[in-house]
């Protein structure tokens, strides 16, 4: 990881500098903007591989900048951890619906900031195996065929109805990151359609209970939606 350039968007000297440090101890360069505008200069100037961001700025607060981001670098995929006060559900909400890939809330733990932004920077990187409509996922144990329409686990079908198949495709494009109740909705049915999120719920039960232990590789993120880990902890067991 000594090649990786990371951002961190915090007003808080304090805050910042124990980052930088810590990921300097873990072999990650960075650097520090302290608000939402010079954050933005510095991207303009320099796209860096990953950004820690801070919701309270100064200047343009952390939804603008994670709004704005993703106006330009949403194709680069550039990984953005956003970093809340404790409890704020509606932010942390908000961000992931504007296109931020990760949260974790204040007081935090330095090792665990670490270790997300390790796994976003692994996840840029990530090898999901796709062939036209084809991806392969786990070593190929899952397979996602647009073309025909089929999921495959361990080689042999599964039958998924078009409401679950389309949830699973959405998950699997961006393994990791959090995808909220709304935008699965909005990505299988269209977001002129209007669901409740229990729905969502049910269908992602279903999905689970289909697909056996890679089920459990979908992850629920409390108060805010879920996400396809890339871990391959559970095929394990």
């Amino acid at each position: 990881m000594q090649n990786n350039f990371v951002l961190i968007v915090e007003d808080e000297r304090e805050i910042a500098e124990l980052v930088e440090l810590h990921l300097k101890r873990a072999g990650i360069h960075s650097t520090i903007a302290r608000s939402g505008r010079a954050a933005l200069d510095l991207i303009k100037k320099s796209v860096p591989d990953a950004v820690v961001l801070d919701l309270m700025l100064p200047d343009v607060d952390g939804l603008e900048v994670c709004r704005r981001i993703r106006q330009t670098h949403d194709q680069r995929v550039l990984p953005i951890i956003m970093v809340t006060a404790k409890g704020d559900e509606s932010d942390i909400v908000a961000g992931i619906e504007l296109g931020a890939d990760d949260y974790i809330t204040k007081p935090f733990s330095p090792r665990v900031l670490v270790a997300r932004v390790q796994n976003a920077l692994r996840r840029t990187g990530q090898a999901v195996a796709i062939d036209s409509d084809r991806m392969s996922m786990f070593d190929g144990q899952l397979v996602i065929d647009a073309g025909r329409h089929i999921v495959l686990l361990d080689s042999k079908p599964v039958d998924l109805t078009l409401t679950e198949y389309g949830i699973l495709q959405f998950l699997a494009k961006r393994p990791g990151f959090v995808r909220t109740r709304d935008q699965i909705i909005a990505a299988v049915h269209g977001r002129d359609i209007v669901l409740s999120s229990r729905t969502v719920d049910v269908h992602i039960t279903a999905l689970r209970r289909k697909l056996g232990a890679v089920g459990d590789l979908i992850e629920t993120v409390r108060g805010v939606g879920y996400r396809l880990s890339e871990s391959r902890e559970a095929l394990a067991e």
